[in-house]
């Protein structure tokens, strides 16, 4: 049902213009995308969240109003008030004859590029002015499918009986252990920016059950890489009474659902993107690390067991596996302290590979006190840094399991970007703190 806004400025959103009869008043709100004059006929396309065509006749309106649309440009903020058309000549099939327009604010300087245009300078200059670069169409498609991706993750697991959480992102000690950690001063205390919600979300599962949570992780690593940032957003999932071959089947499931979900609620924007996702079968090749290394051998690489991939390797890799699969049953020594043991020095862990690109990471977790200190001593650390977690334990630990999900990574994959800071709205990485 569309229903009338109240505002001085707007009566409906253009994308609520094709719901209403022919030669229904309207006013809209919006910034002007482009000008064009033919004459005597003036067109105008406005953003409001959606494009919308507005025309007028200059031997139609007001001598007074048509001078108003003559001085407006690109770039300005404007309320246009007419009467609603159908026609073959608009882009939606739907515009606005324009009666009146209200100039609401207009730049007192022009961008240093036109977001509308074809050539455009290096993304880093972009990013140094991104509001005005977040008006252009191609981005506007991106962030539709980016939202689209995070309602997805919600309505998935929401039905799948998981709750959503919230975790601190002020912590006393590293979750992951290293060095990549932002410190800063809390009062009197030193303490860290959250690199992942992993101990929290543990002890939630225990309470809770099924628990996720959508927010930012921050590391501080030195990286030059086109998929990584110091503030990302993943997708943390965790569940009791389960294992890691339980949460890859439903990480599997879960990125077959946000896939068809964007091939239907954003064929719009796909198709503005030249993009078909293809759909993704199931289940997920499974691929064990052992194998992995002896393929990358047969590859020509020379990949030592125990060692990480490079990402040299994960390219060599996607072209021999070109859909969605995992490397399973990861070396001890490559994974957290708080991923399960399995005999031959392995752990029950995997990610989630898309191409070349890691997508996800998760395994079964250590429920035992005692096995916990002693991986918590192996990896060099204090376990007394640790006893908020530790004491947990002493009341009881369910079997549980978890993955964390790069949210960012998954939106460059599935609008096929090649850089990361593509799909953010305002990136961090080490050279980047503004805006």
């Amino acid at each position: 049902m569309t229903r009338k806004i109240s505002s001085r400025f707007r009566s409906y959103y253009s994308v609520e213009l094709g719901k209403l009869p022919e030669g229904s008043r309207v006013s809209i709100a919006g910034y002007v995308v482009s000008v064009r004059l033919h004459g005597g006929v003036i067109f105008f396309v406005v953003y409001d969240g959606g494009y919308i065509q507005c025309v007028a006749h200059m031997d139609e309106v007001d001598g007074n109003v048509w001078g108003k649309m003559l001085e407006i440009r690109e770039y300005f903020y404007v309320s246009i008030s007419g009467r609603i058309s159908y026609t073959d000549r608009a882009p939606s099939g739907v515009e606005v004859v324009m009666e009146d327009a209200e100039v609401i604010a207009k730049p007192v300087r022009m961008p240093p590029f036109h977001p509308y245009s074809r050539r455009l300078p290096s993304l880093d200059k972009r990013l140094d002015l991104r509001a005005v670069d977040l008006r252009r169409p191609q981005l506007h498609a991106i962030f539709k499918v980016r939202h689209e991706v995070l309602q997805a993750m919600r309505r998935f697991l929401v039905a799948r009986g998981f709750l959503e959480v919230n975790t601190p992102k002020i912590i006393a000690s590293a979750t992951e252990g290293g060095a990549a950690l932002f410190p800063l001063f809390y009062y009197d205390k030193e303490a860290f920016l959250a690199q992942s919600p992993q101990l929290y979300k543990e002890q939630l599962s225990a309470a809770l059950d099924r628990v996720f949570e959508i927010a930012p992780i921050f590391r501080a690593e030195e990286f030059k890489t086109d998929r990584h940032l110091s503030e990302t957003l993943s997708l943390d999932v965790e569940m009791a009474f389960a294992d890691y071959r339980d949460v890859m089947n439903l990480l599997e499931d879960l990125v077959a659902y946000i896939v068809n979900s964007v091939k239907r609620y954003c064929a719009a924007q796909l198709a503005a993107l030249d993009l078909d996702i293809p759909k993704v079968r199931r289940p997920f090749k499974r691929i064990s690390y052992d194998r992995v290394i002896s393929k990358l051998r047969e590859l020509g690489l020379d990949a030592g067991w125990g060692e990480d991939l490079s990402t040299t390797a994960l390219r060599k890799l996607a072209e021999v596996y070109r859909e969605p699969y995992f490397i399973v049953d990861w070396p001890r020594g490559l994974k957290p302290f708080y991923i399960k043991s399995k005999r031959g020095g392995v752990t029950e862990s995997f990610d989630l590979m898309w191409g070349h690109v890691e997508l996800a990471s998760g395994g079964s977790r250590v429920d035992s006190k005692r096995s916990l200190i002693r991986n918590i001593r192996m990896q060099g650390l204090n376990p007394e840094s640790f006893e908020y977690h530790l004491r947990v334990f002493d009341y009881g630990m369910p079997p549980h399991a978890g993955f964390g999900l790069g949210v960012d990574r998954l939106i460059m994959v599935l609008t096929s970007r090649d850089d990361i800071r593509e799909v953010v709205f305002y990136p961090r990485d080490p050279s980047r703190l503004t805006p």
